[in-house]
């Protein structure tokens, strides 16, 4: 084929896609004026429906109005219904049913805070004017309640019963009911008991119930409700005064009493020791028992409104506390006494020993003054002890008694230092705990107290050294001394004081008792043993054996010989009626000084009588002279230091 047939071939082939293309013009010029009919019809119908539309929508918008009024209706006409049912329940009074009716001042306090919140209502001023009335009547009669029940059932506790919740090994026997009011004169062994019965500190306390265990829980809803109402002032006020005047009552039928400095000072003796030992019995009961359970309480109505409970219980409790440590404070500001020593370490041990309870029951800041109260007590006791044994040491040392015991026994300063010295030794450990905790001196507490029993013993003994100066006797002065000191030593080593003392104090003390037992032996017996020697027996004259003087072999003078019994013989007499008087009470030291005695003399009297005897023997009246054989002598010196009486004292 040639080429004018192919153009031609394309030629027409082009033709045919000019005419296609012109035809999809001519359908798409179609189409579109079509769609823009369609478009034009839309518009229109659209036009013709926005009216149905519209109303439709208001339809719609008032349907729902409709429900939310419907809605708001009913909510309104519950808490209407809701007003009512409170009304009546406030109506009739918390007596019936409490729970109910405080049930019913919640939903008061819910309806009021719905009207508040709702203004739209015409009415709902009314209606939240009438919801507050209601609500604060509602609260009166809450206040009513809550003071009528706790006044109802706050009692005081009576003592039994307070006894009855001690361990029974600390129960007070029916005595002390008499003692704790008069004073009776069996209670100056109280603080002694109560000193040895330190292992019952950690028996077990059974708190007394307060009130009904079923009123604490209502007790507490009436609280919470008043304050919650804003009566928190006037709730604290009636509790506060209420449970603090029942407090009270019960502490003063338990026996305490409200005492200063004056009182103190009037007491008798016996009667402040009664006093102190029932004081003792009266704080253990009180912070264990009495403060304990008004705690419980305490914590139990006011549970949850902690700023409430802590500053209600310290109110309460504060003029009790007083009340109680006001003897306390009394003895610690009287006159000192050695009489009030023991009584004021067995105060400030149980004040001790209550230390970590007082500071638990009373925790908090509120109660800040109280901890503090029981603190600076437990310390001046402490301090006033101190003072009290340092008076001691003093009056001992300056007592000026002019008065001798004639028999030269243990003087009664002696025995009443010593006694109190004893009872030093029993309080160790409370002494040891007072320096170990006041004492700022560099000292250890064991230590201090020894050098404090020890200074007490120096001026004991330095008072004796005066008093024996009194006696006109020189050997009854170093009788006198031996049986003083050994007295100290014997009872030191019968003691707990050997252990603080020490055993140098105790063998430096012998070695005193047995050098005044060696002066006495010395001044007393030096004299007539000089009668039995032979030194100044030998005849003037010198004469033979059988001279006129009655001279034997050795130039002894038979007249010297004479004169020397009848010496020996006055002297005996005149020591056996005087020492025969005087008085060693230890047994022990009394046999030992009757046998040195005998030692220095028996043998000087035997070896006298058996080389110069026989002079006198073959004379006349041999008796006049030789009154006592060796058996004599031995069995009167046994008589000696027995504290025999005579016509006439001589010292």
């Amino acid at each position: 084929m040639g080429v004018p047939q192919a153009i031609d071939a394309l030629t027409e082939r082009a033709n045919l896609v000019r005419e296609s293309l012109q035809k999809s013009q001519m359908i798409t010029d179609s189409m579109v004026s079509i769609l823009g009919s369609f478009d034009h019809r839309l518009s229109s119908l659209e036009a013709a429906m926005r009216p149905t539309q519209v109303r439709t929508l208001s339809i719609r918008r008032a349907q729902e109005n409709i429900d939310k009024a419907l809605k708001s209706a009913d909510v309104l006409l519950g808490q209407f219904d809701l007003t009512r049912k409170a009304e009546a329940k406030i109506l009739r009074g918390p007596h019936e049913d409490l729970e109910s009716y405080l049930e019913a001042i919640s939903q008061l306090r819910s309806i009021v805070k719905f009207f508040s919140s709702t203004k739209c209502f015409k009415s709902s001023d009314g209606v939240l004017n009438h919801a507050n009335t209601l609500l604060s009547k509602a609260i009166m009669k809450l206040d009513d309640e809550f003071r009528q029940l706790l006044s109802n059932y706050s009692k005081p506790v009576e003592r039994d019963r307070l006894f009855e919740c001690l361990p029974s090994s600390m129960r007070p026997a029916v005595a002390y009911s008499a003692q704790q009011t008069e004073g009776g004169k069996n209670s100056s062994s109280a603080n002694n008991s109560e000193h040895q019965t330190k292992s019952l500190e950690t028996a077990i306390y059974t708190p007394p119930t307060l009130i009904p265990p079923r009123l604490l829980p209502l007790l507490h809803d009436l609280a919470e409700q008043m304050v919650q109402a804003g009566k928190q002032d006037q709730c604290i006020k009636f509790y506060c005064e209420t449970r603090s005047s029942v407090l009270e009552l019960s502490l003063r039928k338990l026996g305490v009493e409200r005492l200063s400095k004056d009182d103190v000072q009037k007491m008798p003796l016996e009667v402040l020791e009664a006093k102190i030992g029932n004081w003792i019995h009266h704080v253990k009961i009180a912070v264990k028992l009495l403060f304990a359970a008004e705690r419980k309480v305490c914590d139990q109505i006011f549970n949850g409104l902690n700023v409430m409970k802590v500053h209600c219980f310290a109110e309460v409790t504060a003029d009790s506390v007083l009340m109680l440590f006001s003897f306390g404070e009394a003895i610690a500001k009287s006159k000192r006494s050695p009489q009030k020593l023991f009584g004021l370490l067995d105060m400030y041990e149980i004040m001790h020993q209550l230390q970590p309870e007082v500071e638990l029951i009373f925790e908090g800041k509120a109660c800040s003054e109280i901890r503090e109260a029981a603190l600076n007590l437990t310390k001046r006791l402490a301090h006033t002890a101190q003072e009290t044994l340092g008076d001691f040491e003093e009056l001992v040392e300056k007592h000026a008694t002019k008065t001798t015991v004639f028999d030269g026994t243990v003087h009664s300063l002696t025995s009443y230092v010593i006694n109190y010295a004893k009872f030093i030794f029993d309080y160790q450990s409370t002494l040891k705990q007072l320096y170990q905790e006041f004492e700022t001196t560099g000292d250890g507490s064991i230590s201090r107290l020894a050098i404090v029993t020890m200074r007490i013993m120096q001026a004991l003994q330095s008072n004796l050294d005066c008093k024996s100066k009194q006696y006109k006797d020189p050997a009854l002065t170093y009788l006198f001394l031996m049986n003083n000191i050994n007295y100290m030593v014997k009872s030191v080593q019968q003691s707990e004081g050997k252990d603080l003392l020490g055993d140098d104090w105790v063998q430096r003390h012998r070695r005193i008792v047995q050098q005044n037992a060696s002066q006495y032996k010395r001044v007393a017996w030096e004299k007539i043993r000089q009668t039995l020697t032979v030194q100044g027996l030998g005849s003037s004259s010198g004469s033979g054996p059988g001279g006129s003087d009655g001279s034997n072999s050795s130039g002894v003078s038979r007249a010297n010989v004479k004169e020397r019994f009848k010496s020996f013989n006055l002297q005996f007499e005149e020591l056996h009626q005087r020492q025969s008087q005087w008085t060693v009470p230890d047994l022990e030291l009394r046999e030992s000084l009757r046998l040195a005695v005998a030692e220095i003399l028996l043998p000087a009297y035997r070896s006298f009588i058996k080389r110069f005897g026989p002079l006198i023997e073959h004379g006349k009246n041999p008796q006049k002279y030789i009154r006592y054989t060796s058996e004599d002598l031995e069995r009167i010196l046994g008589e000696f230091f027995e504290g025999k009486t005579w016509n006439e004292p001589k010292r």
